[in-house]
């Protein structure tokens, strides 16, 4: 296990010179609040100061782990980002640099998992690094455990880690799976940073500070295994609904290797049901039309209980999600135009067709073999 530094721990800036002022920064927001003279203790203040200091952290951070990472004699190989890297294009499945300077695993057209830094040690471990300053990180794993399952996808010779970065205070740590190793830090304040954004030339930068060593490779130089993310999901969809006498195939669905793609998608989507059937289920007004298709899914939420979840696609970016909580409350979310889960969905709705379509009968029935299937396992842990 990484264990952290004395360095790293106190935040000490003594080895990075001037580099985390070199980094570009989206302040825009937060300079026009500041022009307006908002107060520092405005909500809509506070939020753009923690979104422009949480880039700041992780900017510092991965500076710091640089320099751990050329130290420490147990790490092999290290994945260069920003100004550290030589800028190759993004490209399709395989890791490699995006347009703002992140690690990240794409689609052709779309972004599936983004990583604050990567690293290699001699014992074939590859960790991936969240760095966050927020104070519960009880939602962090949901977003842990799809990282931890493409990375095992991609790469199956690798024993596949965490390593998450916290300010001291930060709660809900003691939730964190096995594979997580947690490093905490002094308090990080992004202040400095952001008099220079205000003033720059009253501070004369040093040139950027490299690392030069053999362990620190490009993102692209990774072998992977070949992973289709559509094509995958495809076949699941078809899969599950293939079983000759029952309306899903449970058994296909709680095959480990499946159960790890369902981290990775987080949903499969398992067939439609018309607006008129579920009209009365999703309480819908007249906003869409009969012949309309609800898209249903099986969600896996963060208690590892796997639902059910509808969406309604109005146009080719226009997608909303209807979900029920815990007390039956239905929500209603207008998805992210440019999200995963809207070009997911509009896949899908091709692929299916009329033999995919549900009655309210099915949902019934897929409902409590799910719920039967979480209280049986439930019992065993």
């Amino acid at each position: 296990m990484l264990e952290i530094s004395k360095s790293i721990q106190i935040l000490d800036d003594s080895d990075i010179g001037d580099n985390i002022f070199h980094y570009e920064y989206n302040v825009k927001h937060l300079l026009s609040l500041i022009k307006k003279g908002v107060d520092e203790e405005d909500t809509l203040f506070l939020s753009s100061y923690r979104s422009f200091e949480g880039e700041v952290y992780e900017n510092f951070i991965y500076e710091k782990l640089l320099r751990y990472a050329e130290e420490n004699d147990n790490i092999e190989k290290f994945i260069l980002k920003g100004f550290h890297q030589g800028r190759q294009k993004a490209h399709a499945n395989t890791l490699s640099i995006s347009e703002k300077q992140q690690i990240v695993y794409r689609t052709k057209s779309r972004e599936i998992s983004e990583f604050d830094a990567m690293l290699v040690t001699k014992d074939k471990e590859l960790y991936f690094v969240e760095m966050t300053l927020v104070k519960s990180v009880l939602k962090l794993r949901k977003r842990l455990r799809k990282k931890k399952a493409l990375l095992e996808t991609i790469f199956p010779d690798y024993d596949i880690k965490a390593l998450i970065i916290l300010n001291e205070g930060a709660t809900g740590t003691r939730q964190f799976p096995d594979y997580c190793k947690v490093w905490f830090t002094q308090e990080f304040s992004a202040n400095n940073v952001l008099d220079y954004i205000k003033n720059p030339n009253a501070k004369e930068l040093a040139p950027i500070s490299k690392v030069n060593s053999p362990k620190m490779v490009e993102a692209h130089s990774f072998k992977l295994y070949q992973f289709r993310y559509y094509n995958t999901m495809s076949w699941i969809t078809k899969t599950i609904r293939s079983h000759k006498k029952h309306i899903i195939d449970m058994g296909f669905l709680m095959k480990d290797t499946v159960q790890r793609y369902h981290d990775l998608y987080n949903k499969f989507y398992i067939g439609y049901l018309s607006v008129e059937n579920a009209r009365e289920l999703l309480s819908l007004e007249e906003e869409y039309q009969d012949g309309q298709r609800v898209v249903v899914a099986i969600e896996k939420k963060y208690s590892d209980e796997i639902v059910l979840t509808y969406y309604i696609q109005k146009g080719r970016k226009n997608l909303y999600l209807y979900s029920f909580e815990d007390d039956g409350k239905i929500t209603k979310e207008k998805k992210d135009p440019y999200g995963i889960t809207v070009t997911e969905v509009f896949h899908m709705n091709k692929m299916m067709d009329d033999s995919y379509e549900l009655n309210m009968s099915n949902i019934k029935m897929i409902k409590k073999l799910l719920r039967e299937r979480f209280e049986r396992d439930s019992k065993k842990s």
